[in-house]
């Protein structure tokens, strides 16, 4: 095997992707400014599931997402009671002093919300439009071009965002008229993201000849297969210079959405395709609306975009640890970590680059430790009841007993104290 010297270049699969577009919008509420695209952030975005009518729940949610880390919130606005409860959603965050970003989610009837309810439209940070829902024939530009008008008015972001389950059945039509006539005619499959692909760029032209400025547009088309989704985005990334919303839309539940969401948008993100991301989520019963901002900020931080929370390492254990302490004291302390970082973001600048290690035996244990800013190793099967702990590198000391996982909590939180409330060496 042969190995670069000094002097040649890594390999591209060990840099970072660059941002393919040019076009960077800005999501604003009061003083909080969000950049999307064009070098900025890949920026984090969820969606309540809760009734937007009800002001107060859907606030509460909307906090919940925030805190665990989604930049932008996502709500539903299908009525005129649920227009009308937008304004007092907006105020009862501002009362918690949770600035994050609202958008609305439109369809059908959003010409009129927006229209008939301006606190609405003022109140929401960028509107999301659906050019499949947004009328049917001679209605389609002029309700389209409604909303777009609002956006101007009061200089708003527009995500235009198609979708496979709603797509454009006119525009279809004409494609598929089109393909019929071509000597070799593409199979269905093209002629669908032809369509996704059309229907965004169309509706984002039409916009700007409204008035509408490029910066202030994001797209998206939106598909449930994973090869389909790869395959549109980098089509749409090739034809556009918009910033562009990643998701794979109805992922699924638990490990099945969880895993065809983190391959999709790995692959794309590493491409340097992407510039916002949801994960959507079916949540499991009883599973908390977050998972999904979770695993959004899990895929950013594993690929090296982005760095929320502090990482912790632990083994997958073998035959050498039947013990669960290990188990037990990883998990312990991811969530002590997750839990501790709304307060720990503003007090501890860059604790978020923290990494600790949790391991189960002295095979890695030991190493793996020294690589973490702060580890500890267990003991395995069979081996003698003590955990060194190992600090910058470093053995520092060995816990004893049946107080080990407490012992170690306070390390960590010593550590912490020390290393990052110091804000000159932060």
């Amino acid at each position: 095997m042969a190995y670069p010297n000094s002097e040649e270049q890594l390999p591209v699969a060990f840099s970072k992707p660059a941002t393919k577009h040019t076009h960077q919008a800005k999501i604003t509420w009061g003083d909080q400014i969000i950049t999307v695209g064009a070098g900025a952030p890949v920026r984090v975005q969820s969606m309540t599931n809760t009734d937007t009518e009800d002001a107060i729940g859907t606030a509460i949610q909307v906090k919940e997402l925030a805190q665990a880390g989604s930049e932008m919130v996502r709500i539903t606005v299908n009525t005129p009671a649920a227009a009308a409860a937008v304004p007092h959603i907006r105020e009862q965050l501002d009362r918690m002093d949770i600035h994050v970003p609202l958008i609305g989610d439109f369809h059908f009837n959003g010409h009129r919300l927006l229209t008939e309810y301006p606190d609405c439209a003022k109140s929401l940070s960028k509107y999301r439009i659906n050019p499949g829902n947004v009328g049917k024939g001679d209605k389609h530009d002029k309700q389209f071009a409604q909303m777009i008008e609002c956006a101007i008015k009061y200089d708003k972001a527009v995500r235009i965002g198609v979708n496979w389950g709603s797509l454009d059945q006119e525009l279809l039509a004409r494609l598929m008229d089109i393909n019929a006539k071509r000597s070799n005619p593409w199979d269905a499959k093209q002629v669908m993201y032809e369509a996704l692909i059309t229907s965004a760029i169309e509706s984002a032209s039409l916009a700007e000849s409204i008035g509408l400025r490029g910066e202030q547009i994001i797209l998206s088309c939106k598909v449930s297969g994973v090869q389909d989704l790869i395959a549109v985005y980098r089509a749409l990334s090739q034809r556009c210079d918009y910033a562009l919303h990643l998701g794979l839309t109805e992922a699924g539940m638990g490990t099945k959405g969880t895993v065809a969401s983190s391959v999709s948008l790995g692959v794309l993100l590493q491409e340097g395709i992407g510039d916002t991301i949801r994960v959507s989520l079916t949540p499991q019963p009883n599973e908390s609306r977050t998972q999904e901002v979770v695993i959004a900020n899990e895929i950013l931080q594993s690929l090296g975009l982005r760095t929320f929370v502090p990482s912790v390492t632990a083994c997958p254990g073998c035959g050498r640890t039947t013990s669960t302490t290990f188990q037990v004291l990883a998990q312990e302390i991811d969530e002590y970590l997750r839990a501790q970082m709304l307060v720990w973001r503003k007090e501890y600048p860059g604790v978020e680059h923290l990494k600790v290690a949790v391991m189960g035996c002295i095979v890695n244990g030991p190493g793996e430790s020294k690589h973490a800013d702060i580890g500890i190793s267990l003991p395995g099967t069979g081996e003698a009841p003590a955990a060194p702990v190992f600090i910058d590198g470093e053995k520092v000391l060995t816990l004893r007993g049946e107080s080990i996982a407490q012992e170690f909590h306070k390390i960590v939180d010593q550590y912490v104290k020390k290393r990052f409330g110091n804000k000159e060496l932060a």
